[in-house]
């Protein structure tokens, strides 16, 4: 079956970095636009990055941009996202997810991995 398994969120302090990876399985993950999607507490869902299906492609949000880097290995089927200086506001739950098209609906998501940006 399709999974997506999030890992690599913690506990870091304000100007840290944390490094997520995202293992893809049970579908053409090379075939899929690849997101991270975050959710912060209280508040909806915001898409963090985006990359294409040969990892030519990114795009990030303007929260991020500039601290944030998206990149894929389609050889082992993982998404990763590098976010360097963490900020508080950074603090949410960050899903992976997949959608054959820029612009489709997510077809599958993960289960989340918790980041806490704190002093």
């Amino acid at each position: 079956q399709v999974q997506l398994v999030e890992s690599g969120g913690g506990l870091v302090q304000p100007g840290g970095s944390l490094r997520l990876s995202c293992a893809a399985s049970g579908f053409a993950f090379g075939s899929y636009w690849m997101y991270w999607v975050r959710q912060a507490p209280g508040k909806g869902l915001e898409r963090v990055s985006t990359i294409n299906e040969d990892g030519g492609t990114t795009y990030y949000a303007d929260s991020v941009k500039g601290r944030f880097t998206i990149s894929r290995d389609n050889a082992k089927n993982t998404l990763d996202l590098q976010m360097n200086s963490l900020k508080p506001e950074d603090t949410a739950l960050y899903y992976c997810s997949g959608a054959v098209c820029i612009d489709c609906p997510y077809d599958y998501w993960g289960q989340g991995t918790q980041v806490t940006v704190s002093s």
